[in-house]
């Protein structure tokens, strides 16, 4: 997750800015010490009907896995994320996986309990770290030789999903106790509920809602703009040329502050200057001190990722639609899990009440459906940085 390119004091906040966890002391309930492993696929074949060869995804896993095979956690993971979601990879790390707070033994995803695993999506967007492992347009075509670029098929949540459950085919398990994520992670995890009614037993989307809404897909669109004008995105040609950082700094600074709230914004900076002698009135290269921080949170990002990842991304969320049926009805028909949405109270990007709409249909199919909202005044990223605010319900939830 590149804690180690923020430093101090506005670089600091930035590394908040950028979804990443809240550094936590360990503890005795913490996982510990994890290993990125790699699952491969000879050959993938989209939901588009599409053939992928030489499949590659990064997981990670916490907890036993029983001998029936059927205490599994699915934790898919958000779009700027990875799959680490607890633990670290070595005791001097900075800071733990994002979800640490509620993934370990005796906590409300109990991994004395439950077999916890969490994948890299396909076309991930940090394609330039080190413990993120990943197919897409950055991955080199066999056929080729080179960079696959804006050739790479699109994909979907439910192709992520179908990569995950191969994944899981190939540990033998017969059943997911529950698919559990956040905001890309809980599309993924609605995917889940879609795609094998029968293998899911229950379902908790945090942070997310069962479709990708108008306002959703306008927003998302806004992201991507920036890198499409860049001209160093050339039509997707760009590895081992000049890459489009300065659009790509862009598109991740309209991500940053989407996921948070004017209420968070007000009480981080203010009004303050990014720098005390320089007055913002005396010329246009003196700044607020938010803006210098979402600059630094871009331009940091951006350095580590790739453009065309983040395009196949944004697609991926705008193309998602539960059950990809007529309407959302149908598609949450199919839906056999029981679930608990936990939406942010305070989210401006995946609002609270595309979860309240998705659990009435549920409930008028005769479905189990709860929603918990989390409070907090960050917004989106609440579902990340105040997910240990719902962890009791969350804990019942999953031992019921």
């Amino acid at each position: 997750m590149f804690r180690h390119w923020f430093r101090c004091g506005a670089l600091a906040v930035a590394a908040l800015l950028l979804a990443l966890p809240v550094i936590q002391e360990a503890a005795a309930q913490d996982v510990g010490i994890v290993e990125k492993k790699v699952f491969s696929m000879p050959s993938y074949t989209t939901a588009g009907g599409k053939t992928i060869r030489d499949v590659k995804v990064g997981w990670e896993s916490y907890g036993t896995l029983n001998a029936n095979r059927d205490n599994v956690i699915i934790v898919p993971h958000f779009f700027t994320g990875n799959s680490h979601a607890a633990g670290k990879y070595k005791a001097e790390d900075a800071a733990p996986g994002y979800w640490n707070a509620i993934i370990g033994p005796g906590k409300p995803i109990d991994t004395d309990k439950f077999y916890v695993v969490s994948v890299d999506s396909l076309v991930n967007l940090n394609t330039k770290d080190p413990n993120t492992t990943t197919t897409g347009p950055a991955s080199i075509n066999p056929e080729t030789g080179k960079p696959y670029g804006m050739s790479f098929p699109i994909v979907t949540m439910r192709d992520f999903v179908n990569v995950q459950k191969a994944l899981l085919d190939s540990l033998r398990v017969t059943k997911v106790h529950a698919a559990v994520g956040a905001s890309m992670g809980a599309l993924q995890s609605i995917e889940w509920a879609n795609a094998y009614p029968d293998f899911v037993e229950r379902l908790v989307p945090v942070i997310g809602g069962p479709e990708a809404s108008a306002w959703v897909i306008g927003r998302t669109h806004l992201w991507a703009d920036p890198i499409l004008i860049d001209p160093n995105w050339n039509n997707g040609d760009y590895y081992g040329k000049a890459e489009p950082t300065a659009g790509l700094a862009l598109a991740l600074k309209l991500v940053t502050l989407d996921a948070q709230t004017w209420t968070w914004a007000d009480k981080a900076f203010g009004r303050k200057w990014a720098d005390a002698a320089k007055d913002p009135a005396a010329a246009f290269d003196n700044k607020y001190q938010v803006q210098q921080v979402l600059d630094a949170a871009g331009s940091g990002r951006a350095r580590a990722s790739d453009a065309n990842s983040f395009l196949y991304l944004v697609k991926a969320n705008q193309l998602f639609f539960a059950g990809h049926t007529a309407s959302l009805e149908d598609g949450l028909a199919k839906i056999k899990a029981k679930t608990l949405f936990l939406p942010a109270k305070g989210d401006l990007l995946l609002v609270p009440g595309y979860a309240q709409q998705a659990a009435e249909i549920l409930k008028k199919q005769g479905k189990s459906a709860e929603v918990v909202e989390i409070a907090g005044d960050r917004g989106h990223l609440d579902g990340l940085f105040a997910i240990g605010s719902v962890g009791e319900p969350l804990r019942r939830f999953l031992d019921n």
